[in-house]
Parts: C-alpha cells; sequence; structure tokens
C-alpha cells in the first residue's frame, strides 16, 4: 500500500505524454512513475563497484595521514596571543 507523496513540477508537454501513455495502456499516471523510477534506480544501483574504489582510495590515503612536527602542541590555541604580543612589540611606543 503507498503511502509516500513525492510531488515535483514538469512541463506542460511532459505531462501530456505522460498521460496518453496511461490512457494506451490503461493503467494510472502514478504506476507509469512507479516503474520508471524503479527502472532508473535499478540501472543506477550499479555504482557501487565505483564506491569500492573510492573506498580502497581512502584506505590508501588514509596510510598517508599524520600531524606535522612543529614542537609546540598547542600552537593554535596560542596564535590569537602571540601574534598580539608580537603587535604590541612592533609599534609600542
Amino acid at each position: 500500500m503507498k503511502t509516500e507523496v513525492y510531488s515535483w513540477r514538469l512541463s506542460s508537454e511532459l505531462k501530456s505524454d505522460l498521460e496518453r501513455q496511461a490512457r494506451l495502456r490503461k493503467v494510472p499516471v502514478s504506476s507509469i512513475l512507479d516503474n520508471a523510477v524503479r527502472e532508473w534506480l535499478q540501472k543506477n544501483n550499479g555504482d557501487t563497484a565505483s564506491d569500492e574504489a573510492q573506498r580502497r582510495l581512502h584506505a590508501a590515503a588514509a596510510r598517508c595521514f599524520g600531524t606535522f612536527a612543529g614542537g609546540d602542541s598547542h600552537r593554535a590555541e596560542k596564535a590569537g596571543d602571540q601574534i598580539r604580543r608580537r603587535l604590541r612589540r612592533r609599534y609600542a611606543r
């Protein structure tokens, strides 16, 4: 049983074509749309190979992830204070 509603705008030409096909086949427009969407989903669901390739690339790249050895692990937290201190020194009168 269908319980969900989905709506979208389409050209009057496309709507006429859908209604014509529904009349010719003696089925509701909704069943034509259901079939079209199911076919599209089946065709486009086969993209798992590229998903797997992406997973492999991410795994390979993850081996290269790391941190920079800068000696001060709190540098970002202190950046604002250090900049203000340098500016005070530079422009102190």
